[in-house]
This record gives C-alpha cells, sequence and structure tokens, in this order.
C-alpha cells in the first residue's frame, strides 16, 4: 500500500498557504514521520496566493524533496477564476495555470488536481472556500434571475477541457476532487463532468470525507468511478458533515470500501488528509492513520 499526506498537513501547521520557508519545514517533517509520497498545493486565489512565489522558490523546493527522498505525486492547483463567469478572470486564472504547470513538470509531479469551487451565485454571508477548506458550512445564496446553470456547466467543461489539453501534452494527469457545496460535489456529479471532458488522461480523486459527508454509499461510487480513480483522499467523518477525522473516528466502512477498490485492481496512492485534534497531536493522527490502513490491508 502505497500512503502518503496530504496539504492539508502542511496548512494546518503553518496556515492557508504556507510561506516556502514554512513548505520546506513542512516537507522535512513528512519525511521524518516516515511517509515517502505527499502533495503540495498551488493556490491562485485572487486575494491571496502563492504559484509566483512557488516558481521563483521551485529550485529550493524540489531540493529539499530530492534530499529527503520524497515523491511529489500531485500539485493540486486551486484556481477558482477557471469557473468563473468573467472572461477576464478565467484568462488570468489560466495564465497562472501555466505558471503552475511548470512548476508540476520540474517537481516530476504525475497529477495535478483541481477543485470545482463554488457557483457564480451570490452568497449570504462568506462564500465556502474563498480561503480555506470549510467544515459543516451551512450555505445561503441569493437567487439571482440573470444566473444561469448551463452557461456555468459549459464554462467548467470548456476551462477544464482546455487544463486538461494542456496538462496532457506536458505528461500529467488531470484529476478532479469533489467537496462539499461546489459545481461538482459528488460521484455522479465526476460522471457528468468525465462525460463532458472525454479523455483518459482526466481522471477522480476519491474524496472519501466529501463524499461520505453528502452520505454517498462508498463501494457504489468506487464501482460507478472504476479506473478512473487515481488516488485516494483518506480521512472520516459520521456522514452528517465534511469533517476530516482520523480512519475508524467516524463511519465510513473501510473494509468494504478497500474490497470495492480492490476489486477494480486499484494499486494507486492512499493520501491521508485529516484535520487533526490539535497541532500537539498531529504526527500521532498521521502515523496512526497510516497503521490503520496497513493492518487493515493486511487482514484483508
Amino acid at each position: 500500500m502505497k500512503t502518503g499526506i496530504c496539504w492539508l498537513y502542511a496548512i494546518e501547521l503553518y496556515g492557508y498557504p504556507p510561506s516556502m520557508e514554512d513548505t520546506g519545514k513542512a516537507l522535512e517533517r513528512i519525511s521524518k514521520l516516515g511517509f515517502k509520497y505527499t502533495e503540495i498545493e498551488a493556490f491562485g486565489f485572487e486575494k491571496k496566493g502563492n504559484i509566483k512565489g512557488f516558481f521563483r522558490g521551485r529550485k529550493e523546493i524540489k531540493k529539499i524533496v530530492d534530499d529527503l527522498g520524497l515523491k511529489i505525486i500531485n500539485l493540486p492547483m486551486m484556481l477558482p477564476g477557471l469557473v468563473s463567469l468573467d472572461s477576464s478572470r478565467r484568462k488570468r486564472a489560466k495564465e497562472l495555470l501555466n505558471t503552475a504547470l511548470e512548476i508540476a513538470v520540474y517537481l516530476e509531479s504525475d497529477m495535478a488536481s483541481f477543485c470545482s469551487f463554488t457557483p457564480d451565485l451570490e452568497f449570504i454571508g462568506e462564500r465556502p472556500y474563498d480561503t480555506a477548506i470549510s467544515y459543516g458550512y451551512e450555505f445561503r445564496v441569493k437567487v439571482d434571475p440573470n444566473f444561469s446553470w448551463n452557461e456555468q456547466w459549459s464554462v467548467l467543461i470548456d476551462s477544464f477541457s482546455w487544463c486538461n489539453e494542456k496538462l496532457k501534452k506536458a505528461g500529467i494527469q488531470m484529476l478532479i476532487e469533489p467537496r462539499v457545496g461546489e459545481i461538482v460535489s459528488n460521484t455522479d456529479g465526476i460522471l457528468r463532468l468525465i462525460d463532458g471532458i472525454r479523455d483518459s488522461n482526466f481522471g477522480a480523486i476519491l474524496e472519501v470525507a466529501h463524499l461520505h459527508g453528502q452520505r454517498e454509499i462508498l463501494p457504489l461510487s468506487v464501482e460507478k468511478l472504476g479506473e478512473r480513480i487515481r488516488y485516494v483522499h483518506v480521512a472520516d467523518n459520521d456522514g452528517r458533515d465534511n469533517n476530516h477525522n482520523i480512519p475508524g473516528d467516524g463511519t465510513v466502512d473501510w473494509e468494504q470500501l478497500l474490497l470495492a477498490l480492490k476489486k477494480h485492481n486499484f494499486s494507486g496512492y492512499f493520501l491521508i488528509d485529516v484535520r487533526s485534534r490539535s497541532k500537539e497531536k498531529m504526527d500521532k493522527d498521521y502515523v496512526e492513520s497510516k497503521e490503520f490502513l496497513e493492518k487493515l490491508e493486511a487482514r484483508l
């Protein structure tokens, strides 16, 4: 079993996004915990981002990665502007994607994941995921007579198809990460997106916490997505919200989930994506999560 750590680990430790210095510190901590595989996120929010600074510091980060013997398996590209109905915002996001793609190639990442973010609706209160992941969020929006779902979906397909072609030429797989409240939030949304893009280079993250938080039947999600699952985000919850607990601290049926993946000959990565109980317990939570998975796999 190839287990690793999601970048939520670094975010919980050092903020959103971590500085380049803190990125190096997080990578060192990940290595000390005994993990070989990880990801690093490229943030392209208009108010807060790190892509240009990340590009400037890419050589230093690559040296740290190589010296530690780590493998960057995924470079999440957090670019909400890609799905904006404002063409000028989409243009700026595509420019940032070109820079993020250079980073991914330089770090020898196999994959780059994307989120679909929230539709271009007017939210009452804070817009989810504007600056960080949200847990147990109550969504409220105003009905906008000018909003068109068909236009929103068309923009998503056009932008993601463009991104997929860019990544494919660079030899990098493109993945969608479903999250609660976003344009693509569940398994059937992923399937519809796959039908819209129609390219085998495009796949999915099995995002256990977000799917389970919407009361999806996870083994059925595996059956639906099959070989399109490129890796798994490991976290647990009670099925009533999208909390990211350690595996076993929730109601996810991990045994049947792993058996479903085995049925489809899944041999990809399991990246632990837990929101720790405290900073003092973070390392312990991640190590225990790894041990939980490996013991279960050995028993099965």
